[in-house]
């Protein structure tokens, strides 16, 4: 027996189309880090980008559990001098809610080249349209 070793020519993409309308959060997160990666599939490649482009709709409706929306503190920073700031949930989902998946997503890729390769791949939208409707993406249900 051989192991399989996917080349970069041979991968066959496509788009993956989740709607986060009443999903909690961190497990529809698992499910988008899993279908950039190409975990779903059997040609997986751990050091390859094997996976799929992935839309997501509805960011804004998201589900957080417990006391998340009050407690759960983002921060970012400039780069200058007393640039931190700290935005609770509500604020973040007021403001930006395509943010809280994002931070989620990204904190489950691999944190390296492969990693922001694999981010570029993730296009979340607040509302239910999207620019993506030409490339057919395939609706998971959740």
């Amino acid at each position: 027996m051989k192991t399989f070793l996917a080349k970069v020519g041979e991968i066959d993409r496509k788009y993956i189309l989740f709607d986060a309308d009443g999903v909690v959060a961190g497990r529809l997160a698992v499910r988008i880090a899993n279908a950039l990666r190409g975990k779903d599939k059997p040609t997986y490649t751990p050091h390859i980008d094997t996976g799929n482009f992935v839309i997501v709709i509805n960011a804004a409706k998201i589900k957080l559990t417990g006391k998340k929306e009050d407690r759960k503190i983002y921060t970012s920073y400039s780069g200058y001098r007393s640039g931190l700031t700290h935005l609770k949930a509500s604020e973040v989902r007021a403001k930006k809610p395509e943010r809280i998946i994002q931070d989620a997503v990204w904190g489950m890729l691999k944190h390296g080249r492969l990693g922001r390769e694999l981010y570029k791949k993730l296009k979340v939208y607040p509302g239910a349209e999207h620019p993506h409707k030409a490339q057919n993406p395939e609706t998971v249900k959740l």
